[in-house]
């Protein structure tokens, strides 16, 4: 770690320019952030390309780490292995409304959907803000989704924004992270591997930076009021390897060793999804166009694919905390900033 990082850094492996997902070719990310009062929500979009997903669908995958959550398409997803809309990501009740808003998109933009090819499957996930949040007042409207939509550009906000406004991680302020990992497969064989985390979870005495047990160390002068895991993380991850969905699904999976080494144990009330998709090659919504002709990595050359997964989605975890400011919501909650509550947190990672 470098001392005069602004964030620990983890891992061996090289990142991408931005140290974010859209290091990955074709990818941006777009936010709206609602901050008034008690409203401290938002949304976020993801899209994998810049044209039509659901004529050229891309390939994906997912991994329920555990459960305990309200998303929207996982089922399709499993069946078909494409996405055929942009990935939304919002709070637990905003779900219905944002998927919704990706209904009519697709909708507006290919009319025979419902009517002479088949419906579309939105694309949501969430976690809940409500501690923050109030989220009972369902201030999440369809506009907030195409407004995240069409600000989605390579260079995006993190921490305190869009979908991670009003998220927690270890009892201190969560959100959006971002990180990028350099996968070196074979000596003409280079991909990337990209990361972002909606993070919401944690109980504060098991968190874990670079190696560090920092939160028992924080814990030695302060009072842990965190009981039960309750929260959730949402884990995307995008590569431009050429991979189909049965080995999206393995790559997906792997977000789990990163997310394991911060100090989660995927807990009772924590819903832990990981996604995965690839950028190598889009699949035509109709037969009459050709499928694409293309050479998948071979199995035996996978692993550093894995190994970025992990480290990409440690550090994504990482910047989400280190990116967030300090938010004040609804009864009078607060969430600090981790680099507010921890100042000299460089020297506790050192000792």
């Amino acid at each position: 770690m470098n001392s005069e990082s602004f964030m620990p850094r983890v891992g061996q492996l090289l990142s991408g320019p931005r140290d974010a997902i859209t290091d990955v070719a074709g990818v941006t990310v777009g936010h709206t952030t609602l901050s008034r009062g008690d409203c401290q929500t938002g949304v976020t979009v993801v899209r994998p390309h810049a044209g039509n997903i659901y004529t050229d669908k891309v390939p994906a995958a997912a991994s329920v780490i555990n459960g305990f959550g309200k998303s929207v398409g996982l089922v399709q997803v499993r069946e078909l292995g494409v996405i055929e809309t942009p990935i939304a990501l919002t709070n637990t009740f905003g779900v219905g409304t944002v998927a919704n808003a990706q209904i009519r998109q697709a909708i507006a933009a290919n009319p025979r959907i419902g009517r002479e090819w088949p419906t579309v499957n939105p694309l949501v996930f969430e976690c809940n803000d409500g501690y923050l949040n109030d989220i009972q007042a369902m201030p999440i409207a369809e506009a907030d989704y195409f407004t995240a939509y069409d600000a989605a550009d390579v260079e995006f906000a993190q921490g305190a924004v869009g979908a991670g406004r009003g998220m927690s991680c270890f009892s201190f302020k969560g959100g959006i992270g971002s990180a990028s990992r350099i996968a070196q497969v074979h000596a003409d064989q280079r991909y990337t591997v990209g990361a972002l985390v909606l993070s919401n979870f944690g109980r504060l005495p098991l968190m874990t930076i670079a190696g560090h047990a920092l939160g028992q160390r924080y814990l030695a002068a302060q009072t842990d009021e965190s009981g039960p895991e309750k929260g959730s993380i949402i884990l995307l991850l995008a590569t431009d390897a050429p991979l189909d969905s049965r080995q999206l699904e393995r790559l997906s999976l792997r977000a789990a060793a990163g997310l394991a080494r911060t100090g989660s144990v995927f807990g009772h009330g924590s819903g832990d999804i990981a996604m995965a998709f690839s950028t190598a090659y889009t699949v035509p919504h109709e037969a009459e166009r050709a499928m694409p002709a293309i050479a998948m990595l071979h199995e035996a050359r996978i692993d550093k694919l894995f190994e970025a997964a992990a480290e990409a989605c440690e550090q994504a975890i990482i910047a989400a905390l280190w990116r967030a400011e300090t938010v004040h919501g609804r009864d009078g909650h607060v969430r600090q900033a981790i680099t507010e509550a921890i100042p000299d947190w460089r020297e506790w990672l050192t000792r």
